[in-house]
């Protein structure tokens, strides 16, 4: 029987609400992590593999998606990923830290799922424990634009992932061992490009066709040396910066500090030959460096040996800094709340001033923050506020809103702050030392409003610009000088912020921020998922109710 016309609207219509129900796409991937044996240095070393792969595998996904990765742990040792950079909306259970995790036991596997929600960029992943990221485990993760979403320049011919480092010879449990005894881990042997330290003529990093444009995502993966970043005979545009699109300024050299990326075009319209990237360090009294190859398809000779220098001084890349602007006219996901470009239009409704210290308990190194050098309890503290014991692991708010008056005076604690949902936040991180530092906070995208030398006064705030400065996850500060970060804490969860050099973080320079949901809402957050993996006092205890639906 022939269906009427009212059926077929009636049909068009379900069809039409379908698609526009329809949930996001879902992309499954299985990673065995086990331990594996190169000489990245020339020194055989035993490092961590993903699918016998070193870097491990580059994620490709698009805004939206959802990611349910399967880890299983070969290891002799626990385990966690983490997803840096990734804002896990609603949802620190998959950040894949100790702080909101159990870790997955050895011979065990457990499953993140998680969406790159409103999110675009370059970011990148790295096991979370210890000094594991010393050893490997770390790979890229690309969050693309939706094909309805345009992006301020052409489509690229490629899309090339640049893994840069420094790396040591030692192996992370040794590293560990180092730092436990109370020293640093010192000098670094050298520097990785995708798990390699010298350009190879026989095997290319990567290949590109006369006359197109390239985008490459550089993240500093290492763990204590910032690295500048430069390309023989080509400048690079600068079009996207952790997350967020930017004024496309052209550069011939980026500083790229530890926990950084950035996005980059090139165009391949130079002599048909080779050419070689150099990545080098900065800031240091040493120079170690790495290379690798580019090669045009049609090349007729090897690359030059001269490479191109690197800058000298750090005043250099603070102005460099000053060059960053976010594109506000761009079209994109955007990580922040509708509006939130108007940021410099909110009322501060708290000023918290960190300040990074070094000195010795007991004879051992330790660092901290406003004299608080955070160790992790048995319980994640996240898992104690679900179950309600959090009094029984952590003591809220040791860290102060003021750096500490004696900066050689460290208490070791946990270190949690306790945060009030939705408020407006401006953070400033001093850097009291000689070293530079460079931060990293979860869960958000921040506005990095200023960097300056000196100390800071409210009198400062008239040099912050609040009209289009980057919406990004890290920062540096420069010897002696501070930043200036402003945010809104409009995501509910534990997260963490913290050195991204991680000899200073496993010895206590960093901190947990809590934004708990006032109404234990699933508007704010999400429950604790079914599978989620629980320790400490909290293994045997009944589950708590869930989440209401916030009706």
């Amino acid at each position: 029987m022939a269906m009427t016309k009212s059926v077929v609207a009636l049909l068009c219509c379900l069809s039409a609400v379908a698609m526009v129900c329809a949930e996001d796409p879902y992309f499954y991937f299985t990673w065995n992590v086990s331990y594996g044996t190169i000489s990245p240095l020339g020194v055989p070393q035993q490092v961590i593999m993903i699918n016998d792969e070193f870097p491990g595998p580059n994620i490709n996904s698009t805004s939206n998606n959802n990611l349910v990765v399967n880890v299983f742990n070969n290891l002799d040792e626990p385990l966690l990923f983490h997803w840096n950079g990734i804002q896990q909306r609603k949802n620190s259970w998959q950040d894949g830290l100790p702080g909101t995790n159990c870790p997955i036991l050895p011979g065990t596997n457990f499953t993140y799922q998680f969406q790159v929600k409103d999110q675009i960029g370059s970011y990148f992943y790295y096991p979370s424990l210890g000094m594991q990221r010393a050893a490997g485990g770390f790979g890229g993760l690309r969050v693309n634009s939706r094909l309805l979403i345009p992006v301020p320049y052409l489509d690229p011919e490629d899309d090339y992932t640049v893994l840069i480092g420094d790396w040591y010879t030692k192996s992370h449990t040794a590293l560990k061992q180092v730092l436990d005894s109370g020293k640093t881990i010192g000098k670094p042997n050298g520097v990785l490009m995708n798990g390699k330290n010298k350009a190879d003529s026989e095997s290319p990093l990567f290949t590109m066709k006369p006359g197109k444009t390239y985008k490459y995502r550089v993240c500093n993966v290492g763990l204590k040396v910032s690295l500048n970043f430069r390309i023989q005979g080509h400048n690079m545009k600068l079009v996207e910066l952790e997350g967020s699109h930017v004024v496309q300024n052209v550069y011939e050299s980026l500083d790229v500090h530890v926990g950084q990326c950035y996005a980059f075009l090139i165009t391949a319209d130079k002599d048909p030959k080779d050419y070689i990237m150099v990545a080098s360090s900065r800031f240091t009294q040493y120079n170690i460096s790495a290379t690798g190859l580019i090669r045009y398809t049609n090349s007729k000779a090897p690359a030059s040996p001269e490479l191109p220098k690197a800058p000298v001084g750090w005043a250099w890349s603070l102005n460099q800094f000053r060059t960053f602007r976010w594109n506000l006219t761009a079209s994109a996901a955007r990580p922040n709340p509708q509006g939130s470009y108007h940021y410099g239009k909110i009322n501060i409704t708290r000023t918290i001033k960190l300040a990074n210290t070094a000195s010795t308990v007991d004879g051992k190194l330790r660092y901290a923050i406003n004299g608080i050098s955070h160790v992790d309890p048995t319980t994640p503290p996240k898992l104690a506020e679900y179950y309600g014991v959090a009094d029984k692991v952590f003591e809220y708010d040791l860290v102060k809103d003021e750096p500490a008056e004696d900066e050689k005076k460290i208490t070791i604690a946990p270190s949690i702050v306790n945060a009030t949902f939705r408020n407006y936040i401006e953070i400033i991180l001093e850097n009291h030392e000689k070293g530079i530092q460079t931060w990293h906070l979860n869960g958000y995208s921040f506005f990095a409003v200023a960097i300056e030398t000196g100390k800071w006064t409210p009198e400062k705030r008239k040099n912050y610009n609040l009209l289009d400065a980057v919406s990004r996850n890290t920062i540096q500060v420069y010897p002696y000088s501070w930043a200036a970060i402003m945010l809104t804490f409009d995501n509910a969860g534990l997260w963490s912020l913290r050195s991204t050099m991680q000899e200073r973080a496993y010895l206590g320079q960093q901190l947990y921020i809590s934004v708990l949901s006032p109404g234990r809402s699933l508007r704010d957050e999400y429950n604790l998922p079914d599978t989620a993996l629980v320790c400490g006092i909290v293994k045997d205890m009944p589950k708590p109710p869930p989440y209401s639906s916030g009706a």
